[in-house]
């Protein structure tokens, strides 16, 4: 039998960090959250989605420059991740190339969505999530 696997997955910003997860059987990712890091301890709010979604299994977007190149930005996510792994005992983290996600997760709300832009900013970013974790999970297939 094989075993289905949850997963959570972070877009992770300076300001804002996207949260996203999967279904039971790991198939579809829905928008779950945004974390405001100047509001909310980030790392201590992962670790309540994981133990409220049941499993330990991350998903977390690498922003890299178009040629594949890593920038700064991919430096302070790996910090991140560095920190969550102090925190959280037995982790697993998935790391996925998220170079066009917040570009698609931006254009999808443009074709969906009027409303202003605040309210769209607050969507992106675990839209963004989502598409990461969508990205993750059809590739696995």
């Amino acid at each position: 039998v094989k075993m289905f696997k949850k997963y959570v997955a972070l877009d992770v910003g300076d300001v804002r960090i996207g949260v996203a997860k999967s279904d039971i059987m790991g198939i579809l990712a829905t928008p779950l959250e945004v974390i405001d890091r100047r509001k909310v301890k980030a790392v201590k709010r992962i670790e309540e989605i994981l133990i409220q979604e049941n499993t330990k299994s991350l998903v977390i977007g690498i922003p890299k420059s178009l040629d594949g190149t890593e920038k700064r930005q991919a430096e302070k996510v790996r910090e991140f991740i560095e920190k969550l792994n102090k925190s959280i005992e037995g982790l697993e983290i998935f790391e996925v190339d998220e170079r066009l996600t917040t570009v698609s997760a931006d254009r999808l709300l443009n074709e969906t969505n009027k409303k202003g832009a605040l309210e769209k900013r607050k969507v992106v970013d675990k839209v963004a999530a989502a598409i990461i974790l969508q990205t993750f999970l059809d590739r696995k297939k």
